[in-house]
């Protein structure tokens, strides 16, 4: 198989790139990480090398690009099938809201972007933002109420789904979203996953990013 490099942005503020990250760790392939400064003069320039959308992540199989998180983790389930569900039904609405989160949500990423090391941060609440915390804690529930039994994941086992949606459970921790019990205990299995402790942990590390600090700390 060709050599996987994953480009990827700040650890701190990149939420697609977590995504990506997250589903070529838990894949067990071997990749190379590539991390590019989102705050750099040349990023524009380093980032076009490699994709023609000029966004991150990407992933290089030997000479191909591939852009965009849901396309990368629909390329390493190909070669990872366990990374959906097993069941028809289950991949079929797993699929179902990874799409959902991929292309809606703006509130949210908007109001409340990622900021993986802040917590006790506060910002004001909108109706489209209220509406954003609503559905995606309708979608929790849903999920866990069906799978409980089957494990602490959206569809019992970690899968791309669960990726999709952790970097809104660090936001959620960041700027304090009051959840119920089931949802937050969700949440909790998201934010204490090894691998989201290691990226979060190398996210303590980089530089702050003045124009992605958002919030006022409480």
């Amino acid at each position: 198989m060709s050599a996987l490099t994953l480009v990827i942005g700040n650890k701190n503020y990149s939420s697609w790139s977590l995504r990506a990250w997250l589903v070529a760790s838990h894949s067990g392939l071997n990749f190379h990480e590539l991390p590019l400064q989102l705050q750099s003069a040349d990023f524009k320039h380093q980032v076009a090398r490699f994709s023609p959308a000029g966004r991150v992540p990407v992933l290089l199989v030997g000479e191909t690009s591939i852009w965009d998180s849901l396309a990368i983790a629909e390329y390493l389930a190909e070669l990872e099938p366990r990374l959906w569900p097993v069941s028809v039904l289950g991949r079929a609405k797993a699929r179902a809201i990874s799409a959902e989160m991929h292309s809606g949500f703006q509130a949210l990423r908007q109001q409340m972007p990622m900021n993986v090391r802040a917590t006790g941060r506060h910002v004001s609440s909108t109706a489209a933002l209220d509406a954003d915390i609503a559905r995606i804690i309708a979608i929790w529930e849903e999920c866990r109420l069906q799978h409980g039994t089957e494990g602490p994941w959206l569809f019992g086992h970690w899968s791309i789904a669960d990726a999709m949606f952790a970097p809104v459970a660090s936001r959620f921790r960041t700027y304090g979203v009051e959840l119920p019990p089931l949802s937050r205990a969700y949440m909790t299995t998201v934010l204490s996953d090894p691998l989201f402790l290691a990226w979060e942990e190398a996210a303590q590390h980089e530089e702050i990013m003045e124009c992605s600090e958002v919030g006022v700390v409480l």
